[in-house]
């Protein structure tokens, strides 16, 4: 049905299809970062702009960061005393109270309130 002059363009066709599929598939994996990184520290990229003054005035003139990898120091753990621990639960059980209490007031003051009316059919208007 095919004469092998159709098939053997078809096959050429492939594989430059493939060929270019490969080509693009591997130029996706390069960039242009070690261009970009060079030229900042050969100090050639434009430099960022300066800090406003309020800006300036307002930093530490030291600033001591943590170096990374390096974890925080251990913080000592301070247990609640047993009247700490009441006087937390007494707090949080009368905020829940306090919540309860508001919950069901709001309830009621929704079954006072009569229901909007349902809104006017609007007039048909006739067509032109």
């Amino acid at each position: 049905m095919f004469s092998p002059d159709h098939h053997r363009a078809v096959t050429r066709r492939a594989v430059r299809a493939l060929l270019l599929a490969a080509a693009l598939a591997g130029s996706g994996c390069s960039s242009d970062v070690g261009v970009l990184r060079s030229t900042g520290i050969a100090g050639s990229a434009p430099k960022g702009p300066e800090a406003p003054d309020f800006v300036a005035n307002s930093r530490r003139g030291e600033q001591d960061y943590m170096p990374v990898g390096v974890s925080a120091p251990k913080r000592a753990v301070r247990a609640k005393s047993t009247e700490g621990q009441k006087a937390l639960e007494a707090e949080l059980e009368s905020a829940r109270s306090r919540n309860v209490n508001r919950g069901k007031a709001a309830e009621s003051a929704g079954r006072s309130v009569n229901p909007a009316s349902a809104p006017a059919s609007a007039p048909a208007t006739p067509s032109p």
